[in-house]
């Protein structure tokens, strides 16, 4: 790259006195000038997307620089050691921050990352999982009167069994085979009947003599003494009122709820 350098001292020249032959500007000079002009320009890039040969060189811009100044190799070279420095190795990198990657789709079931947004949408909520515990027609049971809709979360339900106990359907029994059939009663008034009392008899034994009920001692001062045969004697008991026990088994009493929607 040439640099122009003026060749002739055209200040000097006038300073020379008039009629002085060296003050003569010759065309030689000139053309010299021209040439050397020329040649330097010839030899520089141009302003706008110029084209460089050999080996350009620039100042090195300052670390971080960000602008339209020319990055030096030595700028490149420090700025790429500097990000490597930052980089995580491939091989069991440990990183800082915040790391962020692309969410998997749904059912994703591979060695991807999986971000928190793939965890939360692949884990079941608390409602979620009640629901498939609990479905429409479940029985909940409870020793507390809260609503379960306020302990699961979900459903609407409504008090179930006052007063009964459960008991699992049984098809080949008309009494158990309609689910939330009903029946029983704490206490039975049934009046038994002759056939359903248990074989007994009602009577008194005598003893041969006078056939009084306390025995021959009765016959003692008496009249002439009778001699009956031993003998027992049917006697009428009972009123026929209905029974009226308890019947009830052992319980423990608990809420039951039974969810509608």
């Amino acid at each position: 790259m040439s640099n122009y350098t003026k060749a002739t001292n055209f200040a000097s020249k006038d300073a020379l006195p008039t009629g002085n032959a060296l003050k003569t500007v010759s065309g030689t000079e000139i053309d010299d000038e021209f040439t050397n002009i020329a040649t330097a320009v010839a030899t520089k890039s141009n302003l706008s997307a110029p084209t460089f040969t050999g080996i350009p060189a620039a100042p090195t811009p300052a670390t971080a620089t960000n602008s339209t100044q020319v990055a030096t190799t030595a700028f490149t070279q420090a700025a790429i050691v500097a990000g490597v420095a930052t980089k995580a190795p491939i091989d069991a990198p440990t990183f800082t921050g915040v790391p962020a990657a692309p969410t998997a789709s749904s059912g994703t079931n591979t060695t991807q990352l999986a971000t928190t947004a793939f965890v939360q949408a692949a884990t079941p909520t608390a409602a979620t999982i009640n629901a498939a515990a609990y479905p429409v027609g479940s029985v909940y049971t409870s020793v507390v009167a809260t609503n379960p809709n306020s302990l699961l979360g979900l459903g609407t339900w409504v008090a179930f069994g006052s007063g009964r106990v459960l008991v699992g359907i049984n098809a080949s029994d008309s009494d158990f085979n309609t689910v939330e059939e009903t029946g029983g009663a704490k206490t039975d008034a049934h009046a038994l009947s002759l056939a359903e009392m248990p074989v007994h008899n009602h009577g008194f034994t005598g003893v041969q003599g006078t056939g009084n009920p306390d025995g021959s001692g009765d016959s003692t001062g008496a009249g002439a003494a009778t001699s009956y045969p031993r003998q027992t004697q049917q006697l009428n008991k009972g009123s026929g009122a209905a029974h009226s026990h308890d019947i009830v088994q052992p319980y423990i009493v608990v809420y039951f709820w039974k969810r509608t929607a």
